[in-house]
């Protein structure tokens, strides 16, 4: 029940990058359920983790291996979470079992799972899926791969993009599975973007956190933070640019500007294919004092059960987003100094229904697939806005029968 979710489409393939895919039958038997990434010798990789108490074993590994890399290997049916040492050694024998084939060490490989918490990975379906997965792996293996990695989705999500950086052309695609257990809180899903720049460890890793900063971590669907979300970026360095080592050079910046629509695009996409979604919903928050404030305000809101039934209802209920900002806890917001818009329709003005409100026109936009909800905080010159969507019937059957 996607919202608007455009089609992938064919992902170019990024130079030094392979991917395969096999069913290994983890969970979802007879489709698409794990994948690997090879990669040329030099490349690196940065990534930003879960920061879940209750962390999954393959992010506890693939963080440690990040920096130099050669390959990566993803399930999807099982999140190998909440296995303690023998989840811990499942995921370094993942990376092991790619790395033979690659012919490089373990360290070199990072692990990556989705799917349901608890239970511990089929090895021997694993080693059998890594094998044929690896057999599989091409340049043109992304869009098989996005597929391999889902689990509730509706549809795999990925984009592919080039820019200039002086005077360089640079290539990037990137996929991301998510659909549920989503919020933001440093990552939000398993999201892996790969480009030909070359770039230092260090820069790579400052990429993943600026990036999902303005992308992954400005989303919710449900307000869970998963056991398992990660974001990386993978650098090959077989693009003419010279390797970029300075977070603040004009290379740099370029390289970030240039990366930047491509995961604000993922983010939305699934955003718009969340469980049981039937909206899609920016909110905006303006005239705060500092930007943590808005975003604040802006999470509250969009987690507010109340608020997303509501919006799933197509009921314009200011009672709602009132409540909602008020339980912020900011102490001295001034409630009469707040004023809200449906898009264009002004709902209230300084803490109090707007004299020209007509609730009909109000009701006429939250019956729309997508709109924007805009939030006067009356307090300074700060903003911040967050993607969401509202809560429906289908939302709780789909995780009602989620091990069924």
């Amino acid at each position: 029940m996607a919202v608007n979710l455009p089609d992938i489409g064919v992902l170019e393939p990024v130079n030094g990058i392979e991917l395969g895919v096999a069913t290994a039958n983890i969970r979802y038997q007879g489709r698409l359920d794990l994948a690997v990434m090879t990669c040329v010798p030099g490349s690196v990789v940065g990534g930003v983790f879960t920061q879940n108490s209750y962390r999954a074993a393959p992010v506890i590994v693939a963080e440690a291996n990040c920096g130099a890399i050669r390959g990566l290997v993803v399930n999807s049916g099982n999140a190998n979470a909440a296995t303690g040492d023998v989840g811990l050694r499942d995921a370094e024998q993942m990376c092991a079992l790619l790395s033979k084939r690659i012919g490089c060490v373990a360290e070199e490989v990072l692990p990556f799972s989705t799917g349901v918490i608890g239970e511990y990975l089929p090895m021997d379906r694993m080693a059998e899926g890594i094998a044929t997965a690896f057999q599989d792996c091409r340049p043109g293996g992304w869009n098989s791969a996005a597929e391999a990695i889902m689990t509730t989705d509706t549809a795999p999500k990925g984009l592919s993009v080039k820019f200039e950086v002086d005077g360089h052309t640079i290539s990037a695609t990137g996929i991301v599975k998510g659909s549920g257990m989503i919020r933001p809180d440093m990552a939000t899903m398993l999201a892996f973007l790969g480009t030909d720049a070359a770039v230092s460890s260090g820069v790579a890793k400052q990429l993943a956190l600026e990036l999902a900063e303005q992308s992954f971590n400005r989303l919710t669907i449900d307000g869970d933070t998963s056991t398992n979300d990660a974001f990386v970026v993978v650098s090959t360095g077989r693009a003419a640019l010279p390797i970029v080592t300075d977070v603040y050079s004009r290379a740099y910046t370029k390289l970030l500007e240039g990366l930047r629509p491509l995961v604000q695009d993922l983010a939305i996409r699934t955003v718009r294919d969340g469980e049981g979604a039937t909206k899609f919903v920016t909110v905006s928050i303006e005239g705060g004092r500092t930007e943590r404030e808005c975003l604040d305000v802006a999470y509250t809101v969009a987690h507010s059960p109340l608020v997303k039934t509501a919006i799933f209802a197509g009921d314009p209920n200011w009672g709602r987003f009132c409540m909602a900002i008020g339980r912020v806890g900011i102490a001295d917001l001034d409630p009469y100094r707040v004023s809200l818009h449906l898009d264009d329709v002004c709902v209230a003005t300084d803490g109090k229904i707007d004299l020209g409100y007509v609730e009909a026109k109000a009701a006429a936009v939250m019956g729309r697939d997508e709109f924007t909800v805009r939030i006067y905080l009356g307090r300074g010159n700060a903003s911040a806005r967050v993607w969401t969507s509202d809560l429906s019937y289908e939302y709780v059957k789909i995780n009602a029968e989620y091990r069924t």
